[in-house]
């Protein structure tokens, strides 16, 4: 496919990298080229199949708006949006194209929200929950997407609305635990990721499922398809 990476940070060079070990035609357009989504113009999408972004949350809005514009399939790894999701899901269904987004595009993370949602079960046998996340200094946004992901599990499990913990360190990748302490004994839940690969091959196996695909779409409902 012809992919346009949207996000020269340490993600979307990840994404890059391995979208062009798998064969596809790859371009990438960092913060400088693209202020205020200036170059995501008709010409510069023509003929690209699927748009990768993972910018900022200043950015991604419009860069979102500029894309489905031009009627573009788009895949979004960029969290601190959320609270436009209606808006964009109606943009997208004007648009009618495909649109994958998820908090996080690691597999891995995947199968971890299916544990945690199994571990939510603790709330109703007197634990107390908190969920703690890590990632490195230079990360926008706090909480963190999957940290809020796992907060509403928990929440929509039957739980309380737990505290998140969060902290901005080093060149940390990304952290995620979820504690269920009670007098008795302690619930340690944990995915702790050591590169960036993973969210960025589970990031380019989505617009590969989503090449051909028309929606709005979450991560965590596809990835098994994938």
């Amino acid at each position: 496919m012809n992919l346009l990476v949207v996000g020269r940070g340490k993600t979307g060079a990840v994404v890059a990298e391995v979208a062009r070990e798998r064969r596809h035609h790859v371009r990438v357009l960092g913060r400088q080229d693209n202020l205020d989504g200036c170059a995501l113009t008709r010409e510069t999408l023509r003929d690209v199949d699927v748009v990768v972004d993972f910018t900022t949350p200043s950015a991604v809005l419009g860069n979102i708006e500029a894309c489905l514009r031009e009627k573009k399939n788009m895949v979004v790894g960029t969290t601190g949006w959320h609270e436009e999701m209606a808006t964009v899901q109606g943009q997208v269904k004007r648009a009618g194209t495909g649109f994958l987004y998820g908090a996080n595009f690691s597999v891995g993370v995947n199968l971890f929200f299916e544990i945690a949602r199994a571990s939510t079960e603790a709330c109703r046998h007197g634990y107390h929950g908190q969920i703690f996340e890590r990632h490195h200094q230079h990360k926008k946004d706090a909480p963190s997407g999957t940290a809020v992901v796992l907060q509403r599990m928990v929440k929509e499990g039957g739980g309380a609305e737990l505290e998140i913990t969060s902290f901005r360190e080093g060149e940390v990748v990304g952290m995620h635990e979820l504690i269920f302490d009670s007098p008795s004994d302690r619930i340690y839940l944990c995915h702790d990721a050591k590169s960036r690969r993973g969210f960025a091959e589970g990031a380019l196996l989505g617009a590969e499922w989503l090449a051909t695909k028309k929606g709005f779409f979450e991560f965590k409902d596809i990835w098994r398809e994938l």
